[in-house]
């Protein structure tokens, strides 16, 4: 369908230069968004891949030993979008000892994001409506440290911003200018809360996301808190039990097609085919999850068997190990709760089994990984 531009330029004058600045049109879309033929068909693939995939949640022994890690590979693909080197196993390894082998800051910004995460999870568990307060507080967590710390965290912007380019005048887009910024998240937090109308979930999340990225309401740590946003609309609304869905790797992976099509929906009103993208993004990214804790069950059951014969203690260091799969002798002691001999001859019987892998190659402070877990999840392009 031809729309037209989702919403209309006004110019601005700043930096020394007078540019179009575009503002978005209210959602959801006018005329409406017609979800029948294929588009119906990717909707409908994408709501029974999610729904599986909340099943396998629910029915999972212990949901945190898949999500704790599942969550920090999803906020370093997100960072990685925004350009920083942080690895899987660098985060984990600064939780685990705070000693990152790439800059500070990369690391820094990686960690903030999972404490932003959990805090607005945390939230919305507790009963709190996803609000322009709720919004800014997330910010405020994404941006307490590192690089964008001194860029308003928690702060809606009061100054112009651009994506793309040194300048306004050359930027890729020019967001809505800061007096018209909070006219246009006022219009997104009510549809985000059913006015004017009632959305489906993964239909208003897929809306919502275009929305937040087109006003960028902050100076920095727009791309990760948008990204944020589809994850905990769908748990506000009750798709999703456990936050399982994470779509920075789609996103990563088709990342020109991503930019472009958000471009598109601006200047020619292209929903149809962001949604396409979007849906089968969700459906991919939903099958690609099950299938990874269905193997990270039968890992752990296979290793499991592996060390049956052995001490109770080499038991639990690997039931640790399905949590925080890095470790050193100073974690393990405390986890099984023994001396740090004791710890150190575990660590080698793990080792000698093939469960861990030192990583650090020196004959002190040596630290495990629980090499299979985490080959599996980098198998989907974290490291």
């Amino acid at each position: 369908m031809q729309r037209g531009p989702s919403g209309h330029f006004v110019p601005v004058s700043t930096t020394g230069e007078t540019v179009k600045a575009f503002v978005p049109q209210p959602l959801p879309p006018v005329p409406p968004l017609v979800l029948d033929g294929d588009l119906g068909s990717l909707l409908d693939a994408a709501s029974t891949a999610i729904g599986r995939l909340d099943g396998i949640s629910v029915v999972l022994p212990d949901p945190h030993l898949f999500l704790y890690t599942y969550i920090r590979k999803e906020a370093v693909l997100s960072s990685q979008i925004e350009g920083t080197q942080s690895s899987l196993s660098d985060l984990l390894r600064h939780e685990l000892d705070g000693a990152p082998s790439v800059p500070i800051d990369d690391v820094t910004e990686v960690s903030c994001y999972v404490a932003a995460m959990q805090h607005g999870l945390a939230r919305i568990r507790a009963g709190e409506p996803i609000s322009l307060r709720l919004i800014r507080d997330i910010h405020a967590r994404l941006l307490s440290h590192g690089r964008g710390s001194g860029k308003q965290p928690g702060e809606f912007r009061s100054s112009q911003n651009w994506i793309g380019g040194s300048r306004p005048g050359n930027a890729r887009f020019v967001p809505p200018p800061p007096d018209l910024l909070m006219d246009c998240m006022g219009a997104l937090e009510k549809f985000i809360h059913n006015d004017p109308v009632r959305t489906r979930p993964l239909l208003k999340a897929a809306l919502a996301h275009v929305q937040f990225e087109t006003i960028h309401p902050f100076l920095d740590g727009n791309g990760r808190l948008g990204r944020l946003l589809v994850t905990f609309l769908l748990c506000a609304e009750g798709v999703l039990s456990e936050p399982m869905l994470y779509l920075s790797l789609f996103f990563k992976r088709h990342r020109d097609t991503y930019y472009q099509l958000l471009q598109d929906v601006r200047i020619d009103g292209d929903w149809e085919r962001w949604l396409a993208f979007f849906f089968t993004g969700v459906a991919e990214t939903s099958n690609q999850a099950a299938q990874t804790v269905t193997r990270l069950l039968r890992l752990f059951e296979a290793d499991r068997l592996r060390i049956t014969g052995e001490a109770a203690s080499v038991l639990r260091l690997h039931q640790h190990l399905q949590r925080n799969p890095i470790t050193n002798a100073n974690d393990a002691a405390k986890a099984i709760g023994s001396s740090h001999p004791t710890a150190r001859n575990v660590l080698g019987k793990l080792e000698r089994h093939g469960i861990l892998r030192e990583i650090t190659g020196g004959s002190y402070g040596k630290t495990y990984a629980y090499g299979a877990y985490l080959d599996l999840l980098n198998e989907e392009g974290t490291d």
